[in-house]
């Protein structure tokens, strides 16, 4: 799962969001420096990642893509996967993509002295760009496929995976679904468990 899915799975909880939205760069017990509702993100988005590679539907997804990126495949199926949520967004919640996304961004920024360094770097990328909205789109999906493919210096060609994703999109789409209705169950326990 990419930003756009773990920030949804924290429900409406706006420090959870952001602990969330953050966990990646927060190694170890690094998490315990931060508010307690920033915490449980972190958390709660390594629950998701440990449910995510273990799930034998994500991984009939990611397998699709493994022989031509390898070790990337995984990557590139988290941003595909976001894709799927943005493109069906009004299954999952009542407010649109765009305004859900602008409150997120302005989230960030109300709660900007307790950002990491890494996120406070991204913003500026991630807000000019519209990263969440562009998922939605094969072309916006495209741009944030370079853009990854630019952190990793080239080494995987991810934009060319946008092949795969129109090869066998009704595959991954009906992969996502199964998956994310399972996901969704186990955050939201989650989340009533240690509210």
């Amino acid at each position: 799962m990419n930003f756009l899915a773990h920030i949804y799975l924290s429900g409406d909880n706006e420090l959870l969001k952001i602990g969330n939205f953050m966990a990646d760069g927060i190694r170890g017990k690094d998490y315990l420096h931060f508010d307690p509702e920033i915490q449980k993100g972190v958390l709660l988005h390594r629950l998701i990642d440990t449910f995510t590679d273990a799930h034998p539907v994500y991984r009939q997804s990611k397998h699709r893509l493994h022989e031509k990126y390898g070790h990337y495949s995984g990557v590139i199926m988290d941003i595909f996967y976001d894709h799927f949520l943005a493109k069906n967004w009004s299954n999952y919640h009542e407010k649109n993509l765009d305004s859900y996304a602008d409150d997120f961004y302005q989230s960030l920024q109300n709660n900007y002295d307790q950002l990491t360094e890494k996120t406070k770097k991204m913003m500026p990328y991630m807000i000019g760009r519209n990263w969440f909205v562009s998922y939605a789109t094969v072309g916006g999906l495209e741009m944030i496929l370079f853009q990854m493919d630019y952190r990793t210096k080239h080494r995987a060609n991810m934009p060319e995976a946008i092949n795969e994703l129109l090869l066998f999109h009704n595959e991954f789409e009906n992969e996502f679904t199964i998956f994310f209705d399972e996901l969704i169950k186990v955050c939201a326990k989650w989340r009533a468990e240690n509210g």
